[in-house]
């Protein structure tokens, strides 16, 4: 097995990771109880916090899947303790994400893990690899949006039903815009393995602009109007409405002030 030839202590789970899921703990209890004097901060505090985790979860899956897949140098680069700092780019992993967040919420891809593909034999292997990425956005978001399709909202206090509402949002736009098959992207990842050697010659190139490419096509009012449509709608049906989405978004950002009606549907 890969694993075995992995130090005990690189698979340790970090002391940063383990700080932050005790802020998400907390927060997240404060949120629920109603403990914080000022819920919006309790609300950023714990989305924040969530989400980071949810960022580390998504590049320790890059890198277990690479371990498995033959890529036994992954462990010595710090990945499997899912300590946010050994990522290779952690302003684009960590701080990008969370600022996207804090500015326009919506979950900006990550993708700082860097695998060593020429000790990987199969495609299929480099595809997986690729894909367990954006898997885990989408496993966070099946978690998040789990009360809403259970109907189990009873008992669960308005502002956490917020919170898991916004937080659900930002992991289906992360998991929806990482599998786009544009270059720098997990999407094109995937399918990268059964491209010609030609063509992705021709692309590579392009690769480190695809995120800003993305972006700069949802500028457009348009693309815009309808990614968010198709959001709501994958939401909707998985019974997480538009109202909770929106007072989650509201509270999140607590330095504005957040309609009254959210406080009022407690």
């Amino acid at each position: 097995m890969t694993t075995a030839t992995t130090r005990h202590g690189d698979r340790r789970l970090s002391p940063v990771f383990v700080g932050i899921l005790a802020v998400t703990a907390v927060t997240g209890w404060a949120t629920w109880s109603g403990f914080a004097a000022r819920p919006g901060v309790a609300v950023f505090l714990f989305v924040t916090a969530a989400w980071i985790v949810s960022l580390c979860l998504h590049e320790y899956a890059h890198a277990r899947t690479a371990l498995h897949s033959g890529d036994i140098t992954v462990g010595a680069k710090g990945y499997l303790t899912l300590n946010p700092l050994k990522y290779t780019h952690a302003l684009l992993s960590i701080v990008l994400p969370v600022l996207f967040v804090i500015m326009g919420g919506i979950g900006l891809p990550g993708g700082a893990v860097f695998i060593e593909r020429g000790r990987i034999r199969g495609r299929w292997r480099h595809s997986l690899i690729s894909a367990a990425g954006p898997l885990t956005n989408v496993l966070f978001a099946a978690v998040c949006t789990a009360p809403f399709w259970l109907h189990a909202l009873d008992g669960v206090p308005a502002d956490f039903r917020y919170a898991l509402a916004f937080l659900a949002l930002l992991q289906l736009t992360a998991a929806i815009l990482n599998f786009l098959p544009v270059p720098g992207l997990d999407g094109y990842g995937v399918i990268e393995p059964w491209l010609s050697y030609r063509v992705k010659r021709q692309v590579e190139p392009f690769a480190p602009f695809g995120l800003l490419l993305v972006f700069a096509v949802l500028w457009l009012p348009s693309v815009n109007g309808a990614f968010f449509d198709l959001i709501d709608t994958v939401l909707d049906g998985l019974g997480v409405d538009g109202f909770s989405q929106a007072c989650g978004h509201a509270l999140y950002r607590f330095w504005q002030e957040s309609p009254e009606i959210c406080s009022l549907s407690s």
